[in-house]
């Protein structure tokens, strides 16, 4: 998928809301556990009740590959159900990898190839030749770590070095590697007031900004420094989605929470 593809279901839908299918079977309804791929039943019947709400879904491949072959295979199943489903919708495998050469082709095949993904997440610690070979792969996306929304990221993303911080250094030094404008970036709803600095240094890419919702971070305050003439934001919501019930009624109220989200983008968008 095309950023433009996207750009184009984020004015049709007046949306620009990503959901996390993050499934831990303690937290799904109980009544689901009953089923073969009870892993798969939940998402299906998230993205049954919220596609047309949302312009993405981004698995975290952790709460898969925690279940082992099952959990992988249920991963297999999301994403060839949204693929066949919902061809429009752009997807997201969340799976933060980064390693040098070969091995970083081999993740980048797994994603982009075997399952079809059209983005992945990766860490961008180990520098150029770990990112560099996601980029290779045509009408992919690469969306690398910026600035985090957990409290670690002061541990390091923030520090000064050589008079800048480090979080926008990585973000300079990426626009050399080759393929570049195949990036996007992970910056966290609850760094919203990093987001105008940010802008100076990548004004046209896509950000990927996890944080709205379960962790605190505001809506209106990311889109009034983040956002760009093409929106360029894709604003992640988990757990304040998917596990707004546990009853029969899960994906109803997982539905209605992504409607409020949406409707409250919508206002963004046509102002």
């Amino acid at each position: 998928m095309t950023t433009q593809e996207l750009t184009q279901q984020i004015k049709k839908k007046n949306s620009f809301l990503c959901i996390g299918l993050d499934v831990d079977l303690d937290k799904i309804p109980k009544h689901l556990l009953k089923e073969e791929d009870p892993i798969f039943a939940f998402n299906k019947a998230i993205i049954d009740a919220t596609h047309h709400l949302c312009i993405a879904y981004k698995p975290n491949t952790a709460f898969y590959e925690a279940y082992g072959l099952k959990g992988w295979k249920a991963l297999e199943k999301t994403i060839m159900y949204l693929n066949v489903k919902h061809p429009e919708i752009f997807t997201i495998a969340d799976a933060k990898r980064g390693d040098i050469g070969n091995t970083s082709t081999m993740y980048a095949k797994a994603f982009f190839e075997d399952l079809a993904f059209d983005s992945v997440t990766v860490a961008p610690y180990m520098g150029k030749d770990s990112v560099e070979p996601f980029l290779a792969f045509e009408d992919k996306h690469t969306i690398m770590l910026a600035l985090t929304s957990n409290q670690g990221a002061f541990d390091f993303q923030t520090k000064t070095v050589n008079g800048q911080e480090l979080y926008k250094q990585v973000l300079e030094i990426s626009k050399s590697w080759k393929n570049s404008n195949n990036l996007m970036y992970v910056v966290g709803a609850t760094k919203a007031e990093y987001l105008a600095d940010i802008r100076q240094i990548i004004p046209d890419s896509f950000l990927l900004v996890p944080g709205v919702g379960a962790q605190g971070g505001n809506l209106q305050e990311v889109c009034k420094y983040g956002m760009n003439d093409s929106v360029g934001l894709l604003i992640n919501s988990s757990r304040g989605i998917i596990y707004a019930s546990q009853e029969d009624d899960f994906a109803q109220a997982a539905a209605r929470k992504a409607q409020e989200l949406q409707e409250q983008m919508k206002i963004i968008l046509l102002q």
